[in-house]
């Protein structure tokens, strides 16, 4: 089953769309999270949800004996 981690990121009404977009454009480049959803609510707040995989390592199967 896939795991994912999330991240929550709130925006003012005073942020310009060109902010937001360059942050959650960072967001995916280097910390590889993906767009979830993004909500405007009503007075211009902005609210979006990234998230990422969740990567477990996998045990070796070594056996000592």
């Amino acid at each position: 089953m896939v795991e994912y981690e999330y991240l929550v990121l709130s925006f003012g009404r005073d942020t310009q769309r060109g902010d937001i977009r360059r942050r959650l454009t960072e967001h995916a480049e280097y910390g590889r999270w993906e767009l979830e959803r993004s909500v405007v609510y009503v007075g211009g707040r902005t609210r979006t949800w990234l998230r990422r995989r969740i990567i477990r390592p996998r045990h070796a199967g070594i056996t000592h004996g």
